[in-house]
């Protein structure tokens, strides 16, 4: 009897543990399998802080259900066109493929500029079903992106894909459920470096020109004040209308970028020009020409090594950040 009864309590726990592990199983969210493949990404608009990119994007899931379609959400897309799309329904499994266009908004790193490195990124979603509902899992299986496709002045470093979850902290207007909701999402990342050597001397060519004009003023005899003075505060005005053309095509920052560096580099070394070509003309007055030929040699060397020295630090500094 006792034997029986242990026998009855074993087949009890078994069936039990197979129930919960069934109910487990059953309730467990639905993997999605999903993919991309980028054939272009093109008009980088740094001043609006947006991109195009054209995709492939690929699904595999069992429940029919979940209308990718319809309920397909990019948080960060700008506009979302629809070129193409296939659904094979064959089997126990969904396959839906679909071209893709979306202008993306994306904030940008600009502190280096022109030697700076993006990251752009791009999240897909299901507005109607929840993280409890299914997961997304990354195909990671060949390559994410056309090698053969170029990015005029950008170099493609990496292009990562991966799933997560994103947690919104509303119900939506549902009073039924509390203001937490967590939804799956496909998440990719696009590594780009820039070819910054041709664009860094096309920006920056005018603010070097005015500042070896502004330094030429220490070969002109320091009594020659009006010439010094022309030329220095020339140069002055010229560095100033460099910076803000370049800031024109940038987007606002609230750091001191690269630009702003140089720029400032610059305009503090034609005033250094100025001020010295005052204490020249006041060593000339005093009948010290000599000494004022002497001052302007020694220093205009002293000021042209550092000012290069400085340049070639920040210049550096930015392009291994």
């Amino acid at each position: 009897m006792k034997k029986s009864f242990n026998l009855f309590l074993q087949l009890t726990v078994l069936i039990m543990l197979f129930s919960e592990s069934s109910f487990a199983q059953k309730n467990a969210p639905e993997k999605v399998k999903t993919g991309i493949y980028v054939t272009s990404i093109h008009d980088i608009d740094f001043k609006e802080k947006e991109y195009t990119v054209d995709f492939w994007l690929w699904l595999k899931y069992k429940n029919k259900d979940f209308n990718f379609v319809e309920n397909l959400e990019i948080p960060q897309a700008k506009t979302v066109t629809k070129s193409f799309s296939t659904i094979d329904t064959t089997g126990n499994q969904v396959y839906l493929l679909m071209k893709l266009q979306c202008v993306m908004k994306d904030s940008w790193a600009i502190d280096n500029f022109p030697f700076d490195k993006q990251k752009l990124r791009l999240s897909i979603e299901n507005s109607q079903f929840d993280s409890s509902a299914f997961v997304f899992v990354p195909d990671k299986v060949g390559k994410q992106y056309d090698p053969r496709f170029t990015l005029r002045g950008w170099n493609i470093d990496s292009l990562n894909i991966s799933a997560g979850t994103k947690i919104y902290e509303t119900a939506f207007g549902d009073e039924t459920i509390k203001p937490h909701t967590e939804y799956s999402n496909f998440k990719v990342r696009v590594s780009l470096s820039r070819d910054a050597m041709g664009l860094f001397w096309k920006m920056f060519l005018g603010m070097y020109v005015a500042f070896l004009i502004a330094f030429m003023c220490f070969y002109i005899h320091a009594d020659s004040i009006d010439s010094r003075f022309g030329l220095s505060v020339g140069s002055l005005f010229a560095v100033i209308g460099n910076k803000y053309i370049i800031d024109g095509s940038l987007p606002e920052s609230t750091t001191f970028t690269l630009v702003d560096t140089l720029h400032g580099i610059t305009l503090v070394f034609i005033l250094v020009v100025i001020i010295s070509t005052a204490f020249s003309l006041r060593m000339i007055k005093r009948g010290k020409a000599e000494q004022a030929n002497k001052f302007d040699r020694i220093f205009a060397l002293v000021m042209l090594i550092t000012y290069i020295s400085l340049n070639v630090f920040f210049i550096l500094q930015a392009s291994n950040g």
